[in-house]
């Protein structure tokens, strides 16, 4: 008996467009990947403007937001993964971003 092991890579992401309630990813092999915001907490929490500020990472198989030190990859987008950060964990974020913005 034999298999055939298939690798068929993630595909990259070529563009981000992040609204109120949707980030929707474009990726090179002409799909389009749209996920409710509310599934990555840190980009509902932000402003425009940092939901804006994002880049590109791992020759795109990625996303990174500096403002707001939040990394989504294109895989966990395909495979309909959420974010995993822990209550705890982003409610320390939430405590530091308010800390920052009353200085």
């Amino acid at each position: 008996m034999s298999s055939l092991a298939v690798d068929i890579g993630i595909p990259q992401a070529t563009s981000v467009v992040v609204t109120s309630d949707e980030l929707t990813v474009d990726l090179v092999d002409g799909r389009t990947v749209s996920v409710p915001l509310s599934w990555y907490p840190r980009l509902v929490h932000a402003s425009e403007n940092e939901r804006n500020n994002w880049r590109l990472i791992g020759y795109g198989e990625g996303i990174h937001w500096p403002d707001l030190d939040e990394d989504i990859s294109i895989e966990n987008l395909l495979l309909g993964r959420r974010s995993g950060e822990t209550p705890d964990s982003f409610q320390r974020w939430l405590d530091l971003r308010s800390a920052s913005s009353h200085q």
